[in-house]
């Protein structure tokens, strides 16, 4: 990959983000023959039962209940099942579109995810190649093929991470060698104050925190469609809170047409990292 001084990162959570609900519940859990709300609040219970983090919590059940099932879980079938996932209204088109208009500023556009979700689902959705590297939950898989033992599991606070790695240009996630160490600010691939990090919910805060405490740009996005989340809550409502509580600079539908408010926010942020519009000093809603 090659890094000038035009490079900017956006960074995506990806359920409810680039696509509604969680995406192990489109196709994967109810091949299991349980609810989807019945298979959280059991892994939700593991968790507290066991003082366990909730993420591998629910990669463990998803291991336990195929088990019990006789259907191994395969890297073939995750990717498999990314492609049944459905997405927002224009993500399809949205990355082509992005990246032509930061070409028209100069701007060099590399797009990222950053998900508790499962790689390999990720991988298999048609979207998969716009992104310069998918940090997201995954297994380790024998010589079979077969998963046997969560390798990463990613939650709320493990996401700012993942900014840092971008950050310096680090695109695995076993090296900690270099995480630590000093760089210069001239030389990391994507200064944080080039960053644009798109999510949906609490789970985003400590990431969106670091972002604009570095000088970047966040974005919550909610699904106008759905009444409420899991929680009981409106998805606009919580999206509107991060926003007053200075988590998020601005909210928008998860919208990704052309000239829908999220574009237009997005070329915005554009046109202020290329020109210096101080557009962060102008934290709004887009509705």
């Amino acid at each position: 990959m090659n890094y000038s001084n035009t490079t900017v990162a956006i960074c995506y959570d990806f359920d409810g983000t680039l696509a509604p609900g969680n995406m192990q519940e489109h196709s994967y859990i109810p091949n299991l023959g349980i609810a989807n709300t019945d298979f959280w609040d059991q892994a939700n219970q593991f968790a507290k039962q066991n003082d366990m983090n909730e993420i591998l919590a629910y990669m463990w059940l998803l291991l336990e209940k195929s088990r019990q099932k006789n259907l191994p879980i395969r890297k073939a079938d995750f990717v498999n099942h990314g492609k049944n996932i459905p997405l927002y209204p224009g993500v399809e088109g949205w990355f082509e579109r992005i990246n032509n208009y930061g070409e028209t500023l100069g701007l060099d556009i590399n797009h990222f995810i950053i998900s508790s979700g499962l790689r390999e689902m990720v991988e298999g959705t048609k979207i998969a190649p716009n992104f310069s590297f998918v940090f997201a939950s995954g297994y380790y898989y024998n010589e079979d093929g077969i998963a046997e033992w969560p390798s990463v599991g990613i939650d709320y606070t493990g996401k700012t991470q993942f900014l840092f790695r971008i950050n310096k240009g680090i695109f695995n996630f076993w090296d900690s060698s270099i995480i630590n160490k000093y760089m210069p600010e001239n030389l990391k691939p994507f200064p944080f104050e080039r960053f644009i990090y798109i999510g949906d919910g609490e789970t985003d805060v400590p990431a969106m925190k670091m972002v604009n405490y570095q000088g970047g740009y966040t974005i919550a996005v909610f699904d106008s469609q759905k009444s409420v989340n899991r929680e009981g809550r409106l998805a606009k409502d919580v999206s509107l809170e991060l926003l007053r509580q200075g988590r998020a600079r601005y909210v928008a539908p998860a919208d990704y047409r052309d000239n829908s408010d999220l574009d237009k926010l997005l070329t915005n942020i554009l046109n202020d990292i290329r020109f210096g519009q101080n557009l962060k000093e102008h934290n709004g809603k887009f509705l």
